[in-house]
């Protein structure tokens, strides 16, 4: 049996915070392999990456949710009790739930009151000579999604809403202020989700049928059980919390297009290099670093040994940027998806596996809807003028964005 090889410091809690995105990557190409063991807050953690094991690491006979993420990261990023912590026939009763709303039509939908968001806010843009494209977006899809969810925002609620998700994204791996804020933003959107909940419940709220506050308020599981009003609260968040996150892939895609022109008219001219422009963003840049699970049961893997209840780390970005399964990984090259196959274990930036029966995010739909939508809207709807600004990219910082969020200005509508 081989030993896996292992990260001499006693813990590397630290490290891991201090080298971001590229802890993982550094140490298998040190190790030479992309398997070692280290301690994570003070726990032994094996870590991983490459697609063999993205395939091992989404074997569900193999490892469980339960218990994997840290409580810092439920505190802000995930909340307790929600699908990314379940295993078996509950993790597959939720999971269903959440892909009842993933109808192409819901997609569609959602894409729409997204663009329809960007266009209303044209004449402010066109007014105020320097927008940011990071907060502008952010807000936009608080109000979209919720609409889309049937979730009532009123006016004065905006900024405060989109605030508390945004918070929740920024905080899981941090320490300081900014863990804080994404605790409180924790609480108070939990308490918020929950009123929205029993409001439904009791009739003072009837949001469409089949919007995601209606879903999740009237959803039973298999024993004709109601969620508890704080689960509710944390799956709905499970719907708004992400669609606020593809504000940072809007972002690099407005990033990208400023680093490599050319592309502005290759995605104006064909459907299908703009799809491949939208992958290669999800994959060459920076989103969530890592995935969390434990063994389930002791078993051996290319002459490893996995220990019952270890703790495993999936690398997804050192995933998306391994050069066995993506050459020249750190070159932006959007023509490499020609003909991908859609291999659901070489481009992870949320998740591996089935969407249906694992937990590869139900969202990544959306995601990509909302990523064509904006592509579209920044070469064909508008032109603007990207300032000198500090544009670079902190992979040490998770989640990362540009540092200035992207600045614009000189915004006008084409034509």
């Amino acid at each position: 049996m081989a030993t896996i090889p292992t990260d001499r410091a006693p813990d590397s809690t630290l490290a891991f915070l201090r080298a971001g995105y590229r802890f993982v990557g550094q140490r298998c190409d040190r190790y030479g392999t992309d398997i070692f063991q280290t301690r994570l807050l003070l726990e032994p953690t094996i870590c991983l990456r490459g697609r063999a094991a993205t395939e091992l690491f989404y074997d569900a006979d193999r490892f469980m949710r339960e218990g994997a993420m840290p409580a810092r990261g439920q505190r802000t990023l995930t909340g307790r009790g929600g699908v990314q912590g379940l295993d078996g026939d509950a993790h597959h009763d939720r999971k269903a739930m959440f892909m009842s709303l993933m109808s192409p039509a819901a997609v569609r939908r959602l894409g729409q009151l997204f663009a329809d968001e960007w266009q209303a806010r044209l004449p402010a843009w066109e007014l105020s000579g320097t927008v940011t494209l990071h907060t502008e977006v952010a807000s936009m899809l608080t109000r979209a999604v919720c609409a889309w969810a049937g979730v009532p925002l009123s006016g004065g609620e905006l900024d405060r809403r989109t605030a508390d998700l945004q918070a929740m994204i920024d905080s899981a791996a941090a320490i300081g202020p900014r863990h804080w804020r994404g605790r409180l933003g924790r609480y108070r959107s939990e308490y918020w989700g929950a009123d929205l909940v029993e409001q439904v419940r009791h009739g003072k709220l009837s949001p469409p049928e089949g919007t995601a506050l209606r879903v999740i308020a009237e959803h039973r599981d298999g024993e004709g059980r109601r969620l508890p009003r704080r689960i509710a609260a944390v799956e709905l968040l499970n719907v708004l919390r992400p669609t606020i996150a593809v504000a940072r892939f809007v972002v690099f895609a407005a990033l990208a297009l400023h680093d490599h022109p050319a592309w502005r008219q290759r995605v104006r001219d064909d459907d299908a290099e703009a799809g491949q422009f939208v992958q290669e963003v999800r994959r060459y840049y920076p989103f969530f670093p890592v995935a969390a699970a434990r063994v389930r049961r002791d078993f051996d893997w290319q002459g490893y040994h996995f220990p019952q209840g270890r703790r495993v780390l999936l690398d997804l970005y050192g995933t998306n940027h391994h050069p066995e399964v993506w050459p020249e990984p750190e070159r932006f090259r959007p023509e490499r998806f020609a003909g991908w196959p859609g291999d659901p274990f070489t481009l992870v930036p949320q998740g591996g596996g089935d969407h249906v029966a694992g937990h590869r995010c139900a969202g990544e739909w959306i995601t990509i809807e909302l990523m064509k939508r904006a592509v579209t809207l920044l070469t064909e709807v508008i032109r603007y003028d990207v300032p000198p600004q500090d544009l670079a990219v902190d992979l040490s910082r998770m989640p990362a964005l540009p540092a200035s969020g992207f600045v614009v200005t000189a915004v006008r509508r084409t034509g």
